[in-house]
């Protein structure tokens, strides 16, 4: 910088001789090292070098005196970092119980077997012959997985047979596999919704479907949970007011059998909503396939409704089928951009071929017993008239759901406390009783509004004395736990 000092004070005396002459003849030239310059031309150059000056400046200067070791140390005890996680509360600290076998109708629990309402197990094919020998036989063919994603090297025979088998079974164009039952809804959804579309959802929806949304990062609007005049009125007032409804892209989201509340969407409805105001419907079918029509195809099937006008379908394979995984199905173009847009599918290690080898072996059993579908039906029957009278509690849940979902008649006051309450019940029930049933705990991410309860989930492989050891035992320990009350 010492070396440009001459140079910028002889600029700053000939801008100065310019200006000078500037003032008396407009035509006059500035000389800079003897050569005649313009006017215009000194100027920039000028400021050129001003800028550079500056620009070589340091932005910030040292303090004179460094921080003492003590300064320093003082300053270190009074910074308090921003906690990682939330401050850890008595409710974080619950244990569940452990299971010491499969999860069947029984399941042993500290050495005693008690009656398993906590399994998904709708058609009582955990642990069914024909589904082992295919693990086995996958497992030997295969190993337990090709640890990579499908579009690299994860890809297996059976993977696809998989997609085609359930494709065939529900009548759609093309299937497309997961490997996380939930996985499903976090990636599908985003998929397909994006920032600046509109979704109209449940309030009652799983956290699945609620981190989808999430992830999304799409404009949503939740309607009264299972009301169709309040979808309606949503769905009016959006179209009506929203002058570039018609260029947004439109989505309205449920669930087939609601796992908040065992509850059964009409279909039949929001098909016509979703027509009359030209939304795009996806359809969660993880807690109705196997389960709902007559041979276990879903919600389409139970309200006749032709599948082709459902957008979109997703399902976990972990409850009825049995195995592990979820899947989206629906026409090639659906399935088509998942397969390049879809986190899921394409971060994350395939399915292990032999749970891919064992949901299509799951179809194949039910499609050949289609009377396990009618004796599920006949033990939620059972159920339901056996829970007609239970002091303090009422159910919810539709009667054709494998969900019964048992609700305060009267609120304590706050979800803690009646959760507190049906968490008293849950315990006598298992610890007195060897009766095993779950109450709709929720972590902290789940935003769902809804009441809680007590779930029963509900299998073919139930016997009539399970069914009724379980109705008299809930009517017993909820008289004595709310007489206490």
């Amino acid at each position: 910088m010492d070396a440009m000092l001459p140079m910028f004070q002889t600029f700053v005396k000939s801008a100065s001789d310019w200006l000078t002459l500037a003032l008396d003849t407009p035509s006059a030239r500035a000389v800079v090292f003897g050569v005649p310059i313009k006017g215009h031309l000194l100027v920039e150059g000028l400021l050129l070098v001003v800028i550079l000056f500056l620009l070589s400046q340091k932005s910030y200067k040292p303090p004179k005196r460094p921080l003492t070791k003590k300064e320093v140390d003082e300053l270190c005890d009074e910074w308090v970092p921003e906690p990682l996680i939330p401050p850890i509360t008595e409710d974080m600290k619950y244990e569940p119980p452990i299971l010491e076998s499969a999860a069947g109708p029984h399941v042993v629990i500290d050495g005693k077997d008690v009656v398993n309402f906590t399994a998904a197990n709708y058609l009582g094919l955990i642990g069914h012959p024909n589904l082992q020998d295919s693990c086995v036989k996958a497992l030997e063919k295969y190993g337990v997985g090709s640890c990579g994603p499908r579009g690299f090297y994860g890809t297996i025979d059976v993977h696809l047979d998989c997609e085609a088998r359930i494709a065939n079974f529900l009548g759609t164009s093309d299937s497309i596999l997961y490997s996380y039952g939930l996985s499903t809804m976090f990636s599908a959804i985003p998929a397909f919704c994006k920032k600046g579309d509109i979704i109209v959802v449940d309030e009652g929806v799983h956290w699945g479907i609620q981190n989808g949304l999430h992830l999304s990062r799409s404009t949503i609007i939740y309607f009264k949970h299972n009301d169709m005049k309040s979808l309606e009125s949503i769905l009016e007032n959006f179209t009506r007011d929203n002058k570039r409804a018609k260029k947004l892209r439109r989505y309205i989201i449920v669930e087939a059998v609601y796992q908040n509340s065992g509850q059964i969407a009409p279909l039949d409805e929001i098909i016509r909503l979703k027509e009359k105001h030209r939304f795009r419907v996806i359809l969660d079918e993880s807690n109705s396939l196997g389960v709902l029509g007559s041979s276990g195809r879903g919600l389409t099937e139970h309200y006749k409704v032709p599948i082709e006008k459902v957008d979109i379908i997703t399902a976990a394979m972990g409850h009825a089928l049995a195995t592990e995984g979820g899947f989206c199905t629906g026409s090639a173009r659906v399935i088509d951009h998942q397969r390049l847009s879809s986190s899921g599918y394409v971060f994350s290690a395939s399915l292990p071929p032999y749970l891919a080898s064992a949901a299509i072996t799951a179809i194949d059993v039910l499609e050949e017993n289609p009377k396990l579908i009618e004796k599920l039906k006949e033990n939620i029957a059972i159920v339901h008239k056996g829970l007609l009278n239970v002091q303090g509690l009422q159910i919810i849940s539709d009667r054709e759901s494998p969900i019964v979902f048992l609700r305060l008649k009267t609120s304590k006051g706050s979800p803690k406390a009646d959760l507190q309450l049906l968490d008293d019940i849950a315990d006598r029930l298992l610890k007195d009783h060897s009766v095993f049933v779950v109450t709709t705990k929720r972590s902290t991410v789940d935003k769902c509004k809804l009441p809680v309860g007590i779930r029963l989930y509900l299998s073919a492989a139930h016997s009539e004395s399970d069914l009724g050891k379980a109705c008299e035992s809930i009517k017993t320990v909820a008289a004595d736990v709310l007489a206490g009350q």
